[in-house]
């Protein structure tokens, strides 16, 4: 990796504070974020809408299920733009095979239910390492950390189910003639059709919001864990002196 590219600030942080980085990432690079992965939520979005006639339960557990697959993209264009690269949907389709299909049996399955999930992920995404080298790897980097990445993890759980909540809640309060109880009751309890496309699409769109940031929290937090194992803060300087 060329330290001296890096368009972001490396120095030891606290892991709340990267944390606080990868969200500023997002902010800084949402134009590339959701028009590269816009597409790729549409897809899942569609999967998981067909799948309602099945069973009403089906299409939010699917779009819960997925989001994993959803975020070996939003990572792509996060490592993209860590280099001041911009990002577009075209560059995604042409890296698919390593971005979408690479090790997607285990992201999908026991990795799927990992508390630290985010922070692990460019470990399996982006260096490239396979077996006992990858296991090593995955716990050299998560060795003290288990906690800050569970506690962010379970942060970004809270605010999903918070804002799905509160979607909810809106749709709710915006029905006239006091019949807000009413529609309530009925998405919570209803097999219909309607009550269900309803519920999916609260909670996809909360999911295709929320994310990203996640995603680019569990990133941030894990090139802080480099620059604190192998002092690319240092390096980074060195760089900087000498070419100047």
């Amino acid at each position: 990796m060329r330290i001296d590219a890096l368009t972001v600030e490396l120095r030891p942080r606290a892991m709340s504070e990267a944390a606080d980085l990868g969200v500023l990432m997002v902010q800084t690079h949402a134009r590339s974020v959701w028009r590269t992965c816009g597409p790729v939520m549409a897809v899942v979005l569609l999967l998981a809408l067909s799948t309602v006639e099945i069973a009403s339960w089906l299409p939010g557990v699917m779009i819960f299920w997925l989001k994993p697959w959803l975020d070996r993209s939003v990572l792509f264009v996060l490592s993209r733009a860590l280099f001041g690269q911009a990002t577009s949907f075209s560059d995604l389709w042409q890296a698919r095979s390593s971005v979408w299909w690479q090790q997607l049996p285990r992201t999908l399955t026991f990795r799927r239910l990992s508390p630290w999930r985010s922070f692990t992920q460019p470990i399996y995404q982006l260096e490239g390492q396979s077996g006992k080298a990858l296991r090593q790897r995955s716990e050299q980097l998560l060795s003290g950390q288990r906690w800050e990445a569970s506690l962010m993890h379970s942060m970004f759980s809270t605010a999903e189910m918070v804002l799905n909540i509160g979607l909810v809640g809106v749709l709710v309060w915006l029905v006239p003639n006091g019949g807000g109880l009413g529609l309530f009751q009925w998405m919570a309890g209803s097999d219909h059709l309607l009550a269900s496309l309803l519920g999916t699409l609260s909670y996809a769109s909360v999911v295709f919001v929320l994310e990203p940031f996640y995603v680019a929290a569990g990133f941030a937090m894990y090139l802080n864990r480099r620059v604190e194992l192998e002092a690319w803060d240092i390096e980074q300087e060195f760089r900087r002196a000498f070419s100047a």
